[in-house]
């Protein structure tokens, strides 16, 4: 009886924390929208959303009350089952990889300690890699269901981009686990919180930058981000693989590149810049609470840093021809990870000693 009583308990800890994360991360991509225009406004000498609400705050809901009642529409032609399963694909692979991230260290609630972390499993980055691969199917059975050329078009572009990145973020995180001997996102954190000078030097960014850059230029060609946006090419494509699609089911995939972004994001924060670790503050000299608090400030700011540097880049950038997006990505960033690797073992069989 006290055996199921403990595991009722985890189950709704777990269930609370899941609930927590699906909303802010919901949240979070609906505001993404408006910070998006805002920044797209001030780079363009513009006010951007001004009228829903003070400052245009409201905008986002406006958006999503419009998608929530238009009227839907699905092509005679086109596969409905497939039709419709394509953004909830997209949307629930894009809610998955939030599960491994860890979003702080541990609170303390009516005597029971509580993991800020979903799943702390010992294959992490093997479970985010998995689970984004998926996320591939979601463009490809949407292009291809819409029984549209167009639509198909660009859901081979998105495909083909899709892996051709994915072999360059795999190879660029293999010199970064060489060095912290782990797949778990919580080790890698733990272990970059060891380091001097207040933390900040135990970052990976300081052990492997050029590893950190070709995962960030993959992460915004994994997110369909400008410059990497092809499969969305609206002057070449007239929409994108979700050309045929209305109301809520193209609020899905819209909303499932911004949670992607969002994860993305928080992935980068954690692998290379110490995830919730809070640099030049003494944790130890506070409770268990505070220090969760603060870290998960910490994280919550990094991440929102690099949601603007997304941003930055896709209103300055210009996109890139189909040639130049392969060109990049396996004549650029795939030989510049492997040469990453070798260097990092030959830097690390030296530290050894051979």
């Amino acid at each position: 009886m006290i055996l199921l009583t403990l595991d009722w308990a985890f189950i709704i800890e777990k269930l609370i924390l899941i609930a927590i994360v699906v909303s802010a991360s919901l949240v979070i991509a609906m505001y993404a929208t408006y910070a998006e225009r805002k920044v797209a406004a001030v780079m363009q000498d513009r006010r951007g959303p001004n009228r829903a609400g003070p400052f245009g705050l409201l905008q986002p809901l406006a958006d999503g009350m419009k998608l929530f009642f238009k009227e839907e529409i699905i092509p005679n032609s086109s596969n409905k089952f497939l039709f419709i399963m394509g953004p909830a694909l997209a949307m629930l692979t894009a809610m998955m990889t939030s599960a491994v991230v860890p979003w702080g260290n541990k609170l303390e609630i009516f005597g029971t300690t509580v993991s800020l972390q979903i799943a702390d499993i010992n294959i992490g980055i093997l479970y985010v890699f998995g689970v984004v691969s998926l996320g591939v199917y979601g463009i490809m059975i949407g292009g291809w269901a819409s029984n549209n050329k167009f639509s198909l078009l660009a859901a081979l572009r998105g495909a083909s981009q899709v892996i051709s990145y994915e072999l360059a973020m795999g190879l660029s995180l293999i010199a970064l686990l060489m060095m912290t001997g782990s797949l778990s996102l919580k080790t890698i954190v733990e272990e970059q919180m060891k380091g001097g000078w207040g933390g900040i030097l135990g970052w990976n960014i300081w052990y492997q930058p050029l590893g950190f850059l070709i995962f960030f230029v993959c992460a915004m060609a994994e997110c369909n981000r400008a410059p990497f946006d092809l499969p969305e090419a609206e002057s070449e494509l007239n929409m994108g693989y979700h050309q045929e699609y209305s109301s809520m089911k193209l609020g899905f995939y819209l909303f499932s590149e911004y949670i992607n972004m969002f994860i993305s994001c928080a992935i980068i924060t954690t692998l290379f810049f110490g995830g919730y670790d809070m640099p030049f503050i003494d944790e130890s000299s506070m409770s268990v609470n505070m220090a969760a608090l603060i870290g998960i400030v910490a994280f919550m700011a990094k991440i929102f840093f690099f949601i603007f540097v997304f941003m930055w880049i896709r209103w300055t950038l210009p996109r890139f021809r189909y040639d130049q997006l392969m060109n990049l990505g396996w004549k650029g960033l795939i030989p510049l990870a492997l040469a990453n690797m070798l260097i990092t073992g030959a830097v690390i069989l030296a530290r050894q000693g051979f």
